[in-house]
């Protein structure tokens, strides 16, 4: 692992600054300006994570996720909801039918601050629930202390729990200090084991920015050229409107290419992105947008 982490490149803030100031002046027609917007619709974890939550409130999630908008024709559902593993059973009998996927998070989420014993234990609970997908969060205090085979150990033994789930590995970026970091953590996710690499458990701020994913979007190009696997990103926190989750989509496929612009491998974990694609969806067909009150609040 630790000849994997020598001699990866280093970033300069003014650099990436510039180079996602070229992404943002992408000109967009509007054909594909509303195939972007239904593509972008299609990679959302609709998500709600609160103390609050009830089983009411994610079985009206779910059917959100299934029927984002009855009156717009041609338009997808959502990728997955997200939510914590007591709510796991109740997402997988409303979804039921649907293609839907049902992500919970685990491992002390968000803070991560537990023993391995009960983040495992917590991530086989969400399994056995019926999970399919796990969202896990780094001992970032670890990473920090430059404890990085504590760090690989963890994820690869959570890994393990998830057997046929698959594994998002959260890095709480904000947290993180510098790109340099958020680049070496990444590499430390994939090689052990992660299916994707997310940025943020939306609790902390600054959560997803597009100089933070830029890096990660790197680190899966460089690991697939070096191991031929295809790893996948979720930014997390802050993407709201539909102009920026455009800017997202145009940086994927500059970095990545075609093959990542699909569900299975780009997520936006950001539920209020899902109304403003809407309205905006709702503005291309009838030329007038609709209120944000005709919209269920997330």
């Amino acid at each position: 692992m630790y000849t994997s982490l020598m001699n990866l490149p280093t970033y300069d803030t003014t650099g990436v600054n510039e180079r996602i100031e070229k992404f943002c002046k992408r000109s967009i027609k509007k054909g594909s300006k509303i195939e972007g917007l239904k593509l972008a619709l299609s990679m959302i974890d609709l998500t709600t994570l609160e103390g609050k939550d009830t089983q009411g409130k994610v079985e009206q999630l779910c059917y959100k996720a299934m029927h984002p908008h009855d009156a717009l024709k041609n338009i997808p559902t959502v990728a997955a909801i997200c939510i914590y593993p007591s709510y796991v059973r109740t997402a997988k009998n409303a979804l039921l039918g649907s293609d839907i996927h049902v992500a919970s998070v685990a491992t002390a989420f968000p803070s991560g601050q537990s023993s391995l014993d009960v983040k495992l234990e917590e991530t086989k609970y969400a399994v056995d629930e019926g999970a399919d997908e796990i969202d896990m969060v780094i001992s970032r205090g670890q990473f920090l202390a430059g404890n990085y085979q504590y760090v690989y150990d963890e994820i690869a033994s959570v890994k393990e729990v998830c057997v046929k789930s698959h594994l998002k590995v959260i890095l709480e970026t904000g947290e993180l200090d510098t790109l340099d970091n958020i680049r070496r953590a990444s590499e430390i996710a994939m090689l052990a084991g992660a299916d994707f690499i997310k940025t943020s458990t939306g609790k902390i701020q600054p959560a997803a920015t597009m100089p933070v994913t830029y890096v990660m979007l790197e680190a899966i190009k460089d690991f697939y050229i070096k191991t031929g696997k295809k790893i996948g990103m979720k930014p997390a926190g802050g993407i709201s409107t539909s102009k920026i989750a455009l800017q997202y989509l145009v940086m994927l496929n500059e970095v990545l290419g075609q093959e990542w612009m699909d569900k299975r491998y780009f997520r936006f974990g950001a539920s209020s992105l899902a109304n403003d694609i809407l309205m905006q969806l709702v503005k291309i067909e009838t030329g007038m947008y609709q209120s944000s009150n005709y919209f269920s609040k997330d």
